[in-house]
This record gives structure tokens, C-alpha cells and sequence, in this order.
């Protein structure tokens, strides 16, 4: 690959890193909350089993995924799916103003922790549940990144474009060390800047747009023209309005410096996760 092929594929996998690093905190977070009625042996095991099903899931979905993503039709779910979450994901946020840990509890997507003590394996299979949702969120995100991508030369895995498919991979594994490792610190950026989370699925919806418009322009509809879909006007245009969206959710973000009463996500993931 030239240099001007690389410098597009690394900014794309920093987009990606970025975005993963915002999803997989919430993500961590509603694990953690999912768990933490748990003894502290049981909530280990729990949160362990949940890791290596996240790594399972998410990597089990890019294979699937990277046969079918030439079908419009997948394409054309996976863009409503993106649309759907991130609609949904704003429009409890900002009409009802419901906190991270409220949002664990009634999410769809975190399948409602309820209050009452479970067993041990319903809480394990309630973390499974909520790990396939991650992945689904994350690969499908990411997919329709790097699918606008211009091909590397490398040697196809499944229907992708090898350098496509190395892309898409470093960014989910990038996620799951972040979900693991680096949790606390995109929670507590979440808890200082709340506006973050709002401006990441926005992103996210705004990635749905990319996979519509790469639908649309699928031979087998023919909406819009393939030269559009993969034009160096609209992948400018998409990134500026991309870092615009990320701008204007650090920059309106109050910055919150104190600490709310009773509960601290902070303290609580590193809890749980065993930090």
C-alpha cells in the first residue's frame, strides 16, 4: 500500500479506537452494573465469563458479517439497526435525561437488570446477551467505516477486502482491551463530559447514514452511483461533519468536576472489573 492508502486506513482505524473507546465504556459499565448484586467470587467469574464471550461474539459476528456484507439487504438492515440504536440512545437521553446507571437498568440493549437478586448462571447468560448487542453495535459500526475504504491489494477474507478486514478486526480488539483495561478512564471522561456519550451516538447514527448511502449505491439498486458512494467529495464531507459532531459534543459538554452523591460509575467499574 502507498502512503496516501495507509494514512486513509490509519484514520480510520483512529476514528474507530475513538468510537470504540465511547461504546465499549458504556458497555462496561452496564456489565458492571449487571453484575454487581454478585458475591465478589461469583462477580469475577461473571465478568469473566462476559469478557470471553464479548471476544467470542464480537469476532464471531465480524467472520459472519464479512460474508454477507455484500448483500443490500444486510446492508440496508445494518444501516436502520445503527439508525435505530443511536435514535433511540439520543432520544432517551436527551427528552428524558436518564443517567448511565438508570439506562442499565431499563436499556432494551442491557436487557434490564432487574432489581431482584438472579442466579449466578441467568446473570451470566443476561451478560451474553448483552455482549452479542455490543458486538452487533460495534462490528456493524465499524464495517460500515471500512467499507468505503479503497481496496489494500491484500488477499479477500470472506466478502472484504483484506486491509478492510485487519481494520475492522484491530478496532474490535482494540475494544475489548479498552472494555478490559482502559474502562475507567473513557467512564470517567463520560462522567466529566456527559455530552460525549449523546455526541457518540450520534456518530454512530452518522455512520448509519455511510452504510445507507453504500446501500443506495448498490449495483442491484442503482439509487445513487457508486462513484458518489466512494467519491473523495463525500468521504471529506463525511469526516468533517464527523469531527464537527465530536467537537461540538466536548465543547458543550459542561465540564463536571464534582461528585454525585451516592453512586460513582468511576469506582464502580474499577470494582468490578477487579481494579
Amino acid at each position: 500500500m502507498d502512503w496516501g492508502l495507509l494514512l486513509e486506513y490509519g484514520w480510520v482505524l483512529l476514528v474507530l479506537v475513538a468510537l470504540e473507546g465511547l461504546l465499549a465504556a458504556d458497555n462496561a459499565l452496564v456489565l458492571a452494573i449487571m453484575v454487581k448484586h454478585l458475591p465478589d467470587e461469583e462477580r469475577k467469574k461473571a465478568l469473566f465469563y462476559g469478557l470471553a464471550g464479548a471476544f467470542v461474539f464480537r469476532f464471531g459476528s465480524l467472520f459472519v458479517i464479512s460474508y454477507l456484507v455484500d448483500i443490500w439487504q444486510v446492508q440496508a438492515i445494518g444501516a436502520i439497526y445503527l439508525l435505530f440504536i443511536a435514535g433511540n440512545h439520543i432520544f432517551r437521553k436527551v427528552l428524558f435525561k436518564k443517567p448511565v446507571t438508570d439506562e442499565a437498568n431499563e436499556s432494551g440493549t442491557s436487557q434490564a437488570v432487574d432489581k431482584k437478586k438472579s442466579s449466578f448462571w441467568f446473570t451470566v447468560l443476561k451478560v451474553e446477551v448483552a455482549d452479542i448487542a455490543f458486538a452487533v453495535d460495534s462490528i456493524l459500526a465499524a464495517v460500515a467505516l471500512a467499507v468505503a475504504l479503497p481496496e489494500s491489494g491484500i488477499r479477500n477474507i470472506g466478502g472484504l477486502d483484506g486491509g478492510q478486514f485487519l481494520v475492522i478486526f484491530a478496532g474490535g480488539f482494540i475494544g475489548l482491551v479498552i472494555m478490559r483495561f482502559a474502562a475507567s478512564f473513557f467512564v470517567k471522561l463520560l462522567h466529566s463530559r456527559p455530552g460525549l456519550e449523546v455526541a457518540a451516538f450520534f456518530i454512530v447514527g452518522w455512520v448509519g447514514v455511510k452504510l445507507a448511502v453504500i446501500t443506495l449505491a448498490h449495483p442491484s439498486l442503482g439509487v445513487l452511483s457508486e462513484d458518489f458512494a466512494h467519491s473523495t467529495w463525500w468521504k471529506a464531507t463525511f469526516y468533517v461533519v464527523l469531527i464537527i459532531i465530536a467537537a461540538t459534543g466536548w465543547f458543550m459538554s459542561n465540564h463536571k468536576v464534582e461528585e454525585h452523591e451516592g453512586e460513582n460509575p468511576v469506582k464502580e467499574v474499577d470494582q468490578q472489573l477487579g481494579k
